[in-house]
């Protein structure tokens, strides 16, 4: 999902160029996006929003099983984009990892690997805890229970020097792992290269998790702790615990291996009927993210109402007044007139919030605020919010002789998110489909 513009991707002979937004030369750098990731086949789907190599645009990930239980992950808390930012601007050493474009606009949040092969940060940083937590099983055994349905499975690690030997539960000598660097770690490869077996893999597998979440050299059984013991250490991933900090179940995916102990913001159904993907606000709480209702996604075709441009004939705009849903007879209501608040309808009553005006091609309130697409987005499902008044194509709405207040950037409609019919009902912008929920007139 990208803001703006599309994203480049290249072909070379032996694949595809992806984005690669810590390097300043990529073509995506100053494009604001984010991706998701999942995996589809015979055993059914796994689908999970990633912060592995960058935090930038809030969203959850959701997957709908064959008996209509739906299964939500990856959702910031209120407000928990700006906290995210804002704690690593405050966390010595860390503030170069937020990146900003030449407008303001702050783009993401580059976890620190990405972040030091970009030369913004120290690339050594985590290498005097490495050494501490590797010394101290010098003198003591750190014992390592991979699987949690196999809790005889047992290896047993001791330091030699820079190298960690490891035994199983016969004595035998199983796997090696030198002493990391700061980048092995981030990564999760080089010394802790986890390879697909039953040994070697999920002992790196474990040791990449507690360097990550400072709990080697002090919690002696790994995977050990809970989400409540991690990231304690002064040197420690602090992006990946402010991520986690800041989400509605704490899950997120801050590194390769945060799955280990079940952190990651990960949703699986063996036979799903639907998956989403849910774009939420970037500041403040915005109200109920806006999700469409399974009747609404099947509109393929929008009737004669729909294909408003910029040049479409449309009614006269009168100015003052209030704008009231045909469906349900509730106002378009701004519940707070402040920047970022997400849009909604109530019963009218005359509130400074339900007086609007057509203003050229904006619809304004009294205190120079205009509807907006929030950050100019022209997906299904973005949210529609208050913002002061520039006129960009984002603020620009045209009602239609059917009814219909179209964003003529996206050529979409205003529209009454989930069919609710309850005050407080959150907006959105969704493709016209000439329905109940995107007709609107002035009164």
């Amino acid at each position: 999902m990208s803001f703006g513009e599309k994203l480049k991707f290249f072909l070379t002979p032996d694949g595809l160029v992806q984005p690669a937004p810590w390097s300043p030369g990529d073509a995506n750098h100053d494009i604001l996006f984010d991706w998701s990731e999942f995996t589809y086949n015979d055993a059914g789907l796994w689908l999970n929003s990633s912060q592995v190599d960058q935090f930038a645009v809030p969203h959850a990930v959701s997957v709908t099983g064959a008996d209509g239980t739906t299964k939500k992950t990856g959702e910031l808390l209120p407000g928990g984009r700006d906290k995210v930012i804002n704690g690593l601007r405050n966390q010595a050493g860390w503030d170069k990892t937020v990146i900003t474009r030449s407008d303001g606009t702050v783009l993401r949040a580059l976890a620190p690997g990405k972040a030091a092969d970009g030369a913004l940060f120290d690339p050594n940083y985590l290498d005097p805890y490495i050494t501490q937590a590797w010394n101290a099983y010098t003198s003591k055994t750190l014992t390592v229970v991979p699987f949690t349905d196999q809790p005889g499975t047992k290896f047993f690690g001791r330091t030699s020097g820079d190298v960690m030997n490891f035994t199983d539960t016969a004595g035998q000598q199983v796997a090696s792992f030198q002493k990391p660097t700061t980048a092995n770690v981030w990564g999760c490869d080089g010394a802790l290269g986890a390879p697909n077996d039953r040994v070697v893999g999920p002992i790196a597998r474990t040791l990449c998790a507690a360097l990550h979440r400072s709990t080697l050299g002090t919690i002696d059984t790994q995977p050990g702790g809970t989400a409540a013991d991690f990231y304690k250490g002064e040197l420690t991933n602090h992006y990946s615990r402010l991520v986690h900090e800041n989400m509605v179940d704490g899950k997120a995916y801050g590194f390769a291996f945060d799955d280990v102990q079940a952190q990651e913001s990960l949703v699986h159904d063996g036979d799903p009927q639907a998956a989403g993907i849910t774009l939420t606000p970037f500041t403040g709480d915005g109200g109920t993210p806006a999700q469409p209702p399974a009747t609404q996604t099947k509109t393929a075709t929008p009737t004669t109402t729909t294909g408003v441009t910029s040049t479409t004939t449309a009614a006269a705009q009168p100015t003052g007044g209030t704008i009231v849903s045909d469906w349900q007879g509730k106002c378009l209501t701004a519940p707070q007139l402040a920047d970022g608040q997400r849009l909604t309808v109530a019963d009218c009553a005359g509130s400074a919030g339900q007086k609007w005006e057509f203003a050229g091609d904006t619809l304004r309130t009294g205190n120079n605020l205009c509807a907006d697409v929030a950050w100019g987005a022209t997906a299904n499902g973005t949210a529609v919010q208050v913002a002061t008044c520039s006129g960009n194509p984002a603020q620009q709405w045209v009602l239609s002789d059917a009814g219909d207040l179209v964003n003529p950037q996206s050529n979409k409609c205003l529209d009454i998110a989930e069919w609710n019919p309850a005050n407080g009902a959150v907006l959105q912008l969704w493709e016209c489909g000439g329905t109940a929920n995107q007709k609107w007139r002035r009164a």
